[in-house]
């Protein structure tokens, strides 16, 4: 099966569209946006509410555990749609795939909740 180079050009072309339209907006902002700085524009602005306190605060290393964790199983179950698809096509060698990986998927989950690493104190 031979490609040609005008196969490529519609994605050649949709990133050539999408990069113009961001250098476009980028430009278009900077000479139509306001050019007055005060100090109540460069002061940090979050909901309404005025900042207190240094932003710099230690959080607890439990809250990326468990945010890493999250994606990582996620990640791993996406994987789960393909085979839900092909199902029928892939027959009783899909299926025990899918019981292998399901395993690992299970082991993985007992050695997290075993260590404790989703318990919060």
């Amino acid at each position: 099966m031979q490609s040609n180079y005008s196969d490529y050009l519609p994605i050649v072309f949709t990133f050539l569209v999408a990069a113009g339209f961001v250098v476009t907006t980028m430009v278009v902002t900077h000479i139509l946006g306001p050019k007055k700085k005060s100090k109540i524009k460069l002061d940090t602005f979050e909901c309404g509410i005025e900042s207190q306190g240094n932003a710099r605060i230690p959080f607890s290393i439990k809250y990326f555990l468990v945010a890493i964790l999250f994606v990582l199983f996620d990640v791993e179950v996406i994987f789960m749609y393909p085979w839900a698809v092909n199902f029928k096509q892939l027959g009783l060698f899909g299926f025990v795939e899918m019981l292998i990986f399901m395993s690992f998927l299970l082991l993985g989950f007992f050695y997290i909740v075993k260590k404790g690493a989703l318990k919060w104190e």
